[in-house]
């Protein structure tokens, strides 16, 4: 198969060269200039009855498979996360069960795992602040037994709550307390959670949104700087550039940034190891200089050997390395060997893609990580928890397979091409040179 037919949203067709694969090799050693995760989302069983408001079924054996891939290609494995659809169709005892086996994978494969620590397992819509220290605790404590590096996400209920930014020092120090190992701080924008709006300040903004991150900011880096022994890192989604080196400047040095922008990620990764990057070029991630050895330990063993320098970049902990993690992989080997231009080569044509992936409604990203893990041949059936698979368009669909194409991202191009032509004619969209 030469070409991949491709649908736009008039409902015309068009085609365009099938690209072979990019034939990118796994590392031998491990990743040393930046820690990387990929998030990683969950593969419901074929048969089950996956459909809104049941509680998951999971196919267990494709799941770890997929984190074992990651492993392979020398990036850490974030778990457990909204990309897992935690509070999109992934109920409690699924989370718990997650958890407990993809820590046993990573010790099986010697990988670096972090997972989510939330309180969505309280039914309750509103619950009060002391409820919402316990239920942080609760998950806080199982993680670590499990053996993981723990993401304080960020919770739905303590937003509720929240009346006062004090609100958030408080709940936050009580926590962080209660923790056993240096943990990352998860700040997750309203395009990715609506009802996260004014988190760590309890402010709603106005439309413009102009001074939201600021705020917000300002108690945040508080909060890191009374409890920074308990804290490895931060990761960012806001989707905005500025704000992310804004706060990177201003961490301690012990604590790393963990970018979560799945739209600016190859310059704010990349930073001052990239060429032609020009001092206060924020979209190019530039900001502290000289750089720091990685390992390949959990979040808050790796942030301690970094504690004597500052970084003029961040580290990485992104659903899009769900989507392309050999390419991922490919990009910082070449920052290991000091090719900054080679990183950019080869990363800065997937930020579009990303783009598509994350686009507006953003909340559903999912859809498109699951759908190239079913391109690539990670999955069996594109199937989602909770039916979330028919979240996106045909021709929103097209477009990731065009570009995932076009930026090296299909894995194994004639079975993606397969895939994605039988996905067509299922929907009754004409396929030159596929039978019906």
């Amino acid at each position: 198969m030469t070409h991949l037919t491709l649908l736009d949203a008039a409902g015309s067709t068009s085609q365009v060269a099938l690209r072979e694969a990019s034939g990118f090799t796994k590392p031998t050693t491990p990743l040393r200039s930046r820690l990387a995760y990929a998030a990683a989302h969950v593969v419901p069983l074929v048969h089950a009855d996956n459909t809104p408001g049941r509680p998951a079924e999971i196919d267990w054996d494709a799941t770890l498979a997929f984190r074992r891939s990651v492993y392979s290609w020398g990036l850490g494995v974030a778990d457990a996360m909204d990309t897992a659809q935690r509070n999109m169709g992934l109920d409690a005892a699924a989370v718990r069960e997650l958890i407990a086996r993809t820590a046993q994978t990573a010790r099986e494969e010697g990988g670096s795992v972090v997972v989510g620590v939330n309180t969505d397992h309280v039914e309750d819509e509103h619950i009060s602040l002391d409820q919402v220290i316990e239920a942080y605790r609760s998950q806080l404590a199982f993680t670590e037994e499990q053996g993981a590096a723990p993401v304080l996400m960020a919770s739905r209920h303590l937003a509720r709550a929240a009346s006062s930014a004090e609100d958030y020092r408080r709940v936050y120090r009580e926590v962080l307390g209660a923790a056993q190992v240096p943990v990352v701080l998860h700040w997750l924008g309203t395009a990715f959670d609506p009802t996260l709006e004014g988190y760590f300040t309890s402010t709603k903004l106005s439309t413009s949104g102009s001074a939201d991150w600021r705020e917000a900011s300002e108690v945040l880096l508080e909060i890191i700087g009374e409890n920074t022994d308990k804290v490895a890192g931060v990761k960012m989604s806001l989707l905005d550039a500025d704000a992310e080196v804004s706060v990177r400047e201003r961490l301690p040095e012990s604590v790393r940034m963990f970018t979560g922008d799945d739209f600016n990620y190859v310059g704010l990764i990349g930073g001052t190891d990239m060429p032609d990057v020009a001092t206060g070029d924020v979209s190019s991630g530039s900001a502290r200089s000289t750089t720091g050895e990685a390992g390949d330990g959990r979040a808050g063993e790796a942030s301690a050997g970094a504690a004597e320098t500052k970084r003029g970049y961040s580290d990485a902990l992104l659903g899009a390395f769900a989507a392309i993690t050999p390419v991922a992989s490919a990009a910082i080997q070449a920052l290991d060997a000091g090719d900054g231009a080679r990183y950019r080569e080869i990363l800065e044509p997937t930020e579009e893609l990303s783009r598509q992936v994350f686009a507006a409604p953003t909340f559903y990203y999912k859809t498109g990580v699951a759908f190239l893990s079913w391109l690539n041949g990670h999955q069996p059936a594109f199937q989602m928890v909770g039916g979330l698979h028919s979240a996106r368009s045909l021709p929103h669909l097209s477009r990731i397979v065009e570009l995932a194409n076009a930026s090296g991202a299909l894995e194994r191009p004639e079975l993606a091409a397969i895939r994605w032509h039988g996905m067509l004619r299922l929907n009754g969209v004409d396929v030159p040179g596929v039978i019906a």
